[in-house]
This record gives structure tokens, C-alpha cells and sequence, in this order.
């Protein structure tokens, strides 16, 4: 049997406030050519469907329009909600839609019910467990911890007593949420430790011939059974190096796993760029991130003028800028005493100024600004001290 797994769709999310329904969209154009033009048997989707429980008004008509074509299409589709997602909103309408072909498995209590798909080898049972957060699932599993493991654990001991009932020849497959040690996180993941830890190992899925998860944003193989597919876009400059694709698993009549990645789209590249902002304006080498999506961080020891209008000029898609001033080590070992020691008003107030910006300190009109303002304090004072005397 052809299984796609994808995960973390994500609809409705932006890109440091670009939409990102347009490529979302081309997405999912591209997953259902791949399920025509692979020979798909059934596709897998381990969760976050959305970015938020009450999702844009887009984002749900952008899902409803995939439902219709993958349902089109004849191919089974097993679909579990994330932590993003709304169980009870994505749930609704589930035994309506199961009769047209999409499973969707959002309820805990349903962990160990499969869709049953079929093959010349026999069936295939798929079982979904979405994300199940443990304070809120703990009783539906009657466990006595509040964690991850125990109610992944207490879900997946439903559905290997589901198995022993079935025939022995029955191959399975798991589709779950969550965070299995040995994977890679990146900065785009929403962090699920609320609740207790969030890691589960993976030897808890043993006796499952293949695992698609979902939760964390990079394709990756944890053991050559439990496969993370990733998310299909990157929604961080984290994941500026990520390839993007799904995974194709041809699942064999004795549960054997073989596994393909299928890149997808690609609709603008991120590129995270770092130097001062003459080297990033002048380098001749930077000239391929010119329409990428670009997050510079600025190591200019003074913030320079106009900084985001200059670079778009060179990179129109900078999304993100960010200020790390290269500052000089040995005054970094030095305590504000030792800094300031002999020195009078103005200059401290001179090496405030370089301080904070790294090394630069105050130009020729600046320091005349300062001189001007403790002048003023001067003389107030002055004046203050002249009052009350004459008052005595």
C-alpha cells in the first residue's frame, strides 16, 4: 500500500505578517497532482490542519476546496487534529464526510477505532490519535500521571488491543501528534510542554509498522518506522534550511517500509543574512537572496541611518531586522567601576553613549548636546544653591 503523509499544514499562518495563502494554496495543488500522478492509495494528515482554532475566513474555504478534491479523487484520506487545531471545530461533520472518504480523528475516546483500508495483501489498520492534552485527557484515559507519555501510552494500548483482535496478517499504521525524543524542533513550533513533559520516547509506538507525526516543523526519520513529514511551508527563518517535502511510504505485505521524500513547492526561499550593513549592501556574493524572503542581523557597532529602507532596496522582501553589535571583548570583562573610574560627567556620559552602541561613541555635535545639558544641570543648581541660601 502508497501512503502520503503530510502534517502541519498550517492554513491561515503568515510570514512575519505575509500571507501565506496563496502558497498554502500551491501546496495543496501540489499534493493532490502527487496523489494522482504516484498512485496514492491513501493519505495521511497528522495534524495542525489550521494555525489557530477559529481560523480566517480564507484559510477554512482554502481546506473545504482540498476536502472536495482529494474526495474527488477516490483516495482515502486519515486526517487527526494538532494542537493548533480545534478538535471539536475540525470534528464536526466527521461521519458525513468519513461516508465521501475523509476520516478525520479528533476525538480521544476514537484512539482505538480504525479506518480500515485494504490491499492484495490483506488490511491496513489506521488509527489516529490526535493531540492529546494531558490535563484535559487524563480521565478519558484514567491515568494517574499528567503527562505526555502517560497518555500516549494509555491511547496506544487501545489500539494494540484493537490489533490482537484482528487477523495477524493485519499491517498498522498510527498518525500522531507530538513530540518524540531524537526529533529536531525549530522556532515555529507552539511548545506543548503546558501540562507536563513533552517529550514521549520512541520505543512507546512499538508493534506499529509505521508512524506519521506530526507537531515538529522539519522532515525527519527517527527510526526508520516513525517518520516526521514536517510542515509543507517555512513559517520561521529557523527553518531557512529546511528541505520541504512529504513523505511517500510503500507499506509491504509483511509491514516492510520503504520511504521517498517528495519536495515541495517552493514559493519564495528565506535567507538569514549577518554583517554590517555596508557588507550586506555591497557583497556581490549576497546577489542570489535578492528575492528571497530575508532576515538580516545588522553587526554594525553603531545602529546606521535608515537601515530597513536601504536594504529593501537590494533585498525588497526583508521581513525581519535584527541589531547585534560586534562589541570589543576586553571591555566586556571590565566592571562599570573599573569603566567609569577618574572620569567626570561628560565623560561618563561619552562612554555611556559608546557603550550602548557598541564601541561608537558620540560625534562632535553630540558631545556639544551633552556639554549644553550638564551645563544646564550646572547652573540650575547653582542657582538652587544661591536660593537657599538667601533664604537662610
Amino acid at each position: 500500500m502508497r501512503l502520503l503523509h503530510t502534517s502541519d499544514w498550517h492554513l491561515g499562518r503568515s510570514l512575519h505578517r505575509v500571507s501565506m495563502l496563496e502558497a498554502q494554496a500551491a501546496f495543496l495543488d501540489h499534493l493532490v497532482e502527487t496523489v494522482r500522478d504516484r498512485g496514492i492509495d491513501a493519505v495521511l494528515v497528522a495534524g495542525d490542519i489550521y494555525d489557530r482554532a477559529v481560523p480566517p475566513l480564507a484559510a477554512v474555504e482554502l481546506y473545504d476546496r482540498a476536502l472536495h478534491r482529494l474526495a474527488d479523487a477516490g483516495v482515502p484520506t486519515v486526517m487527526i487534529s494538532g494542537n493548533h487545531d480545534s478538535a471539536r471545530r475540525l470534528g464536526v461533520g466527521a461521519g458525513l464526510l468519513g461516508r465521501a472518504g475523509i476520516h478525520l480523528r479528533t476525538d480521544p475516546a476514537g484512539c482505538g477505532t480504525p479506518v480500515l483500508l485494504s490491499d492484495a495483501h490483506g488490511e491496513v489498520a489506521c488509527y489516529g490519535l490526535p493531540y492529546l492534552e494531558p490535563a484535559l485527557v487524563k480521565d478519558e484515559f484514567r491515568t494517574e500521571r499528567t503527562h505526555h507519555e502517560a497518555v500516549i501510552g494509555a491511547a496506544l494500548d487501545r489500539v494494540r488491543a484493537d490489533l490482537a483482535d484482528r487477523p495477524r496478517a493485519t499491517r498498522s499504521v498510527v498518525l500522531a501528534h507530538a513530540f518524540v525524543a531524537g526529533g529536531e524542533p525549530s522556532d515555529s513550533e507552539r511548545d506543548i510542554t503546558v501540562g507536563g513533559m513533552s517529550a514521549v520516547p520512541a520505543g512507546i509506538f512499538h508493534g506499529v509498522d509505521y508512524v506519521a507525526l506530526g507537531h515538529l516543523h522539519g522532515c525527519q526519520t527517527v527510526t526508520e518506522r516513525l517518520r516526521y513529514s514536517g510542515s509543507p511551508l517555512a513559517y520561521s527563518f529557523s527553518e531557512a534550511n529546511h528541505r520541504k517535502t512529504m513523505w511517500i511510504v510503500d507499506l509491504g505485505p509483511r509491514g516492510e517500509i520503504s520511504a521517498e521524500r517528495v519536495d515541495c513547492p517552493v514559493p519564495r526561499p528565506l535567507a538569514r543574512l549577518r554583517g554590517t550593513l555596508a557588507e550586506l549592501l555591497e557583497d556581490p556574493a549576497l546577489d542570489r537572496h535578492t528575492d528571497s524572503f530575508v532576515e538580516a542581523t545588522l553587526t554594525d557597532p553603531a545602529r546606521p541611518a535608515e537601515p530597513m529602507a536601504r536594504l529593501t532596496e537590494r533585498f525588497p522582501h526583508t521581513l525581519s531586522l535584527v541589531f547585534a553589535p560586534e562589541r570589543d571583548p576586553a571591555g566586556e570583562t571590565m566592571s562599570y567601576a573599573e569603566r567609569i573610574g577618574g572620569r567626570g560627567d561628560q565623560e561618563i556620559a561619552e562612554d555611556f553613549v559608546a557603550h550602548v552602541r557598541g564601541g561608537s561613541g558620540p560625534d562632535e555635535r553630540e558631545r556639544e548636546v551633552l556639554r549644553d545639558a550638564f551645563d544646564g544641570v550646572r547652573v540650575g543648581e547653582a542657582v538652587r544653591e544661591s536660593a537657599g541660601r538667601s533664604a537662610r
